[in-house]
């Protein structure tokens, strides 16, 4: 008889298991019956592993990326995008290990949700980004931090538009105009007890109060973004391509 069998006699009350027992049919009480006991043990088992698995890989390191939509108060109705990504220098997210140095990549857009997607530009608030700040720390099993990546720059000096457009507000980062992209940041090696790099993004920005006009409003937009590092005391494999392509 089958487990699912086994529980549909329980489940019926002890008119049914009577009449199985007159029957000859088999007894959930069956004391010959060793598989379910072990099978249960054993599906316990996995879904633990998964589970713990699950709370170990950080939404970067399961999906190749991280994405957030975030607003701020005053301008809830622009929807802040950061993006990051690995770089074809260190792609496989899951060999990221203490040692060795990893690459990433992302990008900060602003969307007016106000307005269709498609409409006009001139009909949508412009959003400018004038200085990005990026910090970063270590979760380790001893306790001890460290800093293995920073960033403290005027926007439009160092993202990857040789000639973005700006004004004295900083550069344009409203879509589908503008965007903000670094490539290929680096975060140093880290010491060996190393379980996670957690990155905090801080951009200061000027929202356009309406389409057109002249008053903006300043706004800080920050995002945390946890990283997964894998224990092991090989170094991060660097892929042989050029450190400036993405």
């Amino acid at each position: 008889m089958s487990t699912r069998r086994t529980f549909r006699a329980v489940a019926t009350g002890g008119v049914l298991a009577l009449v199985l027992s007159l029957t000859g049919g088999c007894s959930f009480f069956d004391p010959s019956r060793q598989d379910a006991e072990p099978e249960a043990a054993e599906t316990t088992a996995v879904a633990s592993a998964d589970a713990e698995e699950e709370v170990r890989a950080t939404q970067f390191t399961r999906d190749g990326t991280f994405q957030s939509h975030i607003s701020v108060k005053g301008a809830e109705d622009v929807d802040f995008v950061y993006t990051l990504y690995p770089t074809k220098s260190t792609p496989r997210t899951n060999e990221w290990y203490p040692r060795g140095s990893k690459y990433f990549s992302f990008t900060f857009q602003a969307y007016d949700l106000a307005r269709p997607l498609r409409a006009p530009f001139a009909t949508k608030r412009r959003v400018y980004l004038s200085r990005i700040k990026v910090t970063s720390s270590t979760v380790t099993e001893s306790g001890a931090t460290q800093q293995p990546y920073s960033l403290d720059a005027v926007a439009k000096k160092v993202t990857f538009d040789p000639e973005p457009e700006s004004t004295r507000y900083g550069m344009l980062i409203s879509s589908p105009k503008g965007s903000f992209e670094l490539r290929n940041q680096r975060i140093r090696p880290t010491s060996l007890d190393t379980e996670r790099v957690v990155l905090t993004f801080t951009a200061t920005v000027h929202v356009q109060t309406r389409a057109g006009g002249s008053d903006y409003i300043t706004r800080t937009v920050r995002q945390r973004v946890p990283i997964t590092i894998f224990p092991s005391t090989e170094k991060t494999a660097v892929a042989d391509i050029p450190i400036n392509a993405n």
